[in-house]
């Protein structure tokens, strides 16, 4: 089947589907190799308080600490409620004493900045940009406490690696739940960082990490917030931090088959080469795709500047004149339909962009996506623009 492009460019339906068609942005594609004998060993049946179990919890830490090259004096903990609930826990629990920036740059990090604002009611300024770009990091106020997500899931930009440079009187909480295992953290600018299992190691949802500096520690124990907190949200009581939940003892009950997924995708981590690997493959994504952007008629990617182009979630643009052409509500139509043709197929899941971005494509590129496959899905993105475009072109 061939089907015609503007400019009068023929487009052959292709043959080749990638081994592992799954691109999501979360949860994310598992590990290459991945299989069910995976969690054989997994604690089913015991309690996390059993002391196999909290070892289990602890080597997820442990493992997690050395791979992303945590401080040996931060905390590392598990929470509920994956990267949502840990970076709601840490702003409910930290921010109050100073004025707050949030910079919002994609549908989460916007949400943050709902939480400070209208939830918390803090003295805040919203530093924002749209999406694909990222606000004026020379605007932040040293004195101020600042929130920010590492990485735009849902808008395809990234904080460049000299983010945050010079020194600060505010604590910097960091939402880095798609930049964790894909990106290097300038660990010594940042405060409070928190991401998911379910992200850049592909493991289950519904656990978050926290990792808290010694500044954000003195911060917990020498401040107590005005409105009231969830048992969820309580790091600390009546003696200070609770030291438990950095060494394995969770505050509700995680699943123990999903501890053991976690620590799969992090003794593969480990195989690999470490976070230097895992940087490398995410990297490696990115540039497959961008080669092929540079010769497509019809893609761009939505963040303009590679210096902020995130390697995880690669979100493009359609920038074909006839899908230009129509109204708001038929591009929206349209993308859809293009990625439908494309599931459709069995070649590629879950790649239309996020519900508030603008239409158009996000490929997972995190470090469990062969390189392969991502070549293998961008001719299936042509085929499915051009045989969308019979239906709705003028």
């Amino acid at each position: 089947m061939r089907r015609r492009m503007a400019g009068g460019m023929d487009i052959e339906r292709p043959k080749a589907k990638p081994n592992n068609p799954n691109f999501s942005s979360g949860p994310c594609a598992k590990r290459p190799g991945w299989s069910l004998a995976a969690l054989d060993g997994a604690l089913l049946g015991r309690s996390h308080r059993a002391a196999p179990a909290r070892a289990r919890l602890g080597e997820v830490i442990t493992r997690s600490r050395a791979i992303l090259g945590v401080p040996p004096d931060w905390r590392v903990g598990i929470v509920p409620a994956s990267d949502t609930g840990a970076i709601e826990l840490a702003m409910w629990g930290l921010l109050g004493p100073r004025p707050v920036d949030v910079l919002a740059f994609d549908t989460f990090s916007d949400a943050w900045a709902v939480d400070v604002v209208k939830q918390l009611r803090l003295p805040a300024r919203v530093l924002r940009a749209p999406y694909g770009a990222i606000p004026d990091l020379s605007a932040l106020d040293p004195a101020a406490d600042v929130v920010l997500a590492w990485n735009g899931t849902t808008s395809g930009a990234r904080l460049p690696a000299g983010a945050l440079a010079g020194p600060r009187e505010g604590l910097v909480l960091c939402d880095a739940t798609s930049a964790a295992f894909a990106m290097a953290l300038p660990w010594q600018r940042l405060d409070v960082v928190t991401w998911s299992w379910q992200k850049a190691l592909g493991g289950e949802a519904a656990h978050g990490m926290l990792a808290l500096s010694l500044r954000a520690v003195e911060r917990l124990t020498s401040y107590a917030p005005p409105w009231p907190l969830p048992k969820v949200f309580r790091l600390t009581d009546c003696n200070g931090l609770i030291e438990g939940i950095f060494a394995g003892d969770t505050i509700n009950t995680p699943s123990m088959l999903c501890v053991e997924d976690a620590l799969d995708g992090l003794r593969w981590a480990e195989r690999v080469g470490g976070l230097p690997a895992l940087v490398a493959r995410c990297d490696a994504n990115l540039a497959t795709v961008a080669d092929w952007v540079a010769t497509s008629e019809w893609a761009a990617f939505l963040a303009a500047d590679a210096g902020t182009r995130s390697p995880t979630a690669i979100c493009l643009r359609i920038v074909a004149p006839w899908f230009m052409a129509l109204d708001a509500a038929a591009q929206a139509v349209a993308a859809k339909r293009m990625a439908a043709l494309v599931e459709a197929e069995g070649a590629g899941f879950d790649l239309a962009g996020y519900r508030d971005a603008p239409p158009g494509f996000r490929i997972w590129g995190g470090a469990t996506v062969e390189r392969a496959d991502i070549a293998a899905v961008l001719p299936w993105l042509d085929w499915a623009v051009a045989t969308t475009r019979g239906e709705f072109a003028r």
